[in-house]
């Protein structure tokens, strides 16, 4: 794993100062998440370092779960990418995401829906001399920005999928930012309106992505989970900063720090352990598992933090009532909770 004194240095200076702007303003930290790739920590020349990966996340969602997610979003176009054939994608676009000149999104939302058979495809692609012509509308696609580029998922036939990364720039694209959200508004979301997009050979990541999904699903979801670790290991700090306060009532709550603290180091455990070995690549289950079991953690202890708190969480923009915001984009982000048992449980 890499040097991560520099990420602390990051982290306090460039983005600390920002939490509350990101939340408040939906202020998007888009230097910040530069200053990661500028660092070398999303470097895959020598091999993806997942663990450093899953950390730089994680470490980041102690302080603010919204660029963390964002960082997310980009890991996940990293990852479209990295295991995609095209040598222009790999030779040209990735350098630049992992350097910090650019920045990506996910935009697969809807086809990971899709894949769980829970809706259809919202994209539709047809077939050109050179490349695909796309239609159709993506009601969210989060870490977007002029010069960012996102993956997409059209449908060609009913027996063929493609998959291509697109320049938010593309003519015949229209982007509305979406800032209705409860929290996570600083993260630049959008709905993105496909009206006769040209999608050239060069962008193409796959095209038989019902094969490709196998291949990148794993690292979609394993760059999910700090997301919850960080926010859960900073509830529970806040949780620790009151426990004396007013004659030690807090300890007749049913949440309880150590009870949480041993939680966390068990999944933490087992997520680095299936980082480092890249068994998360072939162990499908143990992932979803591992998901699901972080985002319920998660939302267990913004709640105890909102309780052990009081009335100094219940401000409006207060850490706390943030980390519990936050724990409920968790619960809802694809895969969601729902999405997560039904995959888990598939027969009732």
């Amino acid at each position: 794993m890499k040097d991560m004194k520099s990420l602390e240095e990051l982290i306090q200076e460039q983005l600390k100062p920002l939490v509350r702007k990101i939340d408040a303003e939906a202020y998007y930290a888009e230097e910040f998440l530069k200053s990661i790739g500028k660092a070398g920590f999303l470097n895959s020349e020598t091999g993806v370092d997942y663990s450093t990966e899953v950390h730089v996340v994680e470490e980041i969602s102690k302080v603010c779960m919204t660029t963390a997610f964002n960082l997310w979003c980009h890991l996940a176009s990293l990852t479209y990418i990295r295991n995609s054939e095209n040598s222009y994608l790999k030779d040209e676009i990735l350098p630049q995401l992992e350097n910090g000149h650019l920045l990506g999104g996910t935009g697969l939302s809807n086809p990971m829906k899709y894949y769980a058979g829970l809706e259809a495809l919202h994209l539709k692609a047809k077939k050109t001399n050179k490349g695909y012509i796309v239609d159709g509308q993506l009601p969210s696609v989060s870490n977007l920005g002029i010069d960012h580029w996102f993956g997409i998922i059209a449908e060609v036939s009913p027996d063929q999928r493609i998959m291509a990364v697109v320049p938010c720039n593309a003519e015949g694209l229209t982007l509305k930012a979406k800032l209705e959200y409860l929290g996570v508004n600083g993260s630049a979301t959008y709905s993105c309106a496909f009206d006769g997009v040209t999608i050239p050979e060069k962008w193409i990541v796959s095209h038989d992505v019902d094969s490709f999904i196998v291949k990148i699903r794993p690292a979609f979801v394993l760059y999910q989970i700090p997301l919850g670790l960080g926010v859960t290991e900073a509830s529970i700090g806040s949780i620790r900063q009151v426990c004396n306060k007013q004659g030690g009532c807090n300890d007749f709550l049913t949440v309880q720090p150590a009870e949480l603290e041993k939680e966390l180091a068990q999944i933490r455990t087992e997520v680095y352990k299936l980082a480092d070995g890249q068994g998360f690549l072939h162990q499908w289950k143990d992932l979803l598992q591992m998901r699901l079991l972080t985002a319920y953690l998660t939302a267990k202890a913004a709640h105890g933090s909102m309780l052990h708190q009081g009335g100094a969480g219940y401000l409006k923009y207060s850490s706390p009532s943030r980390r519990l915001r936050e724990s409920y984009f968790l619960l809802n982000l694809t895969p969601t909770v729902k999405h997560l048992e039904k995959m888990l449980h598939p027969i009732k």
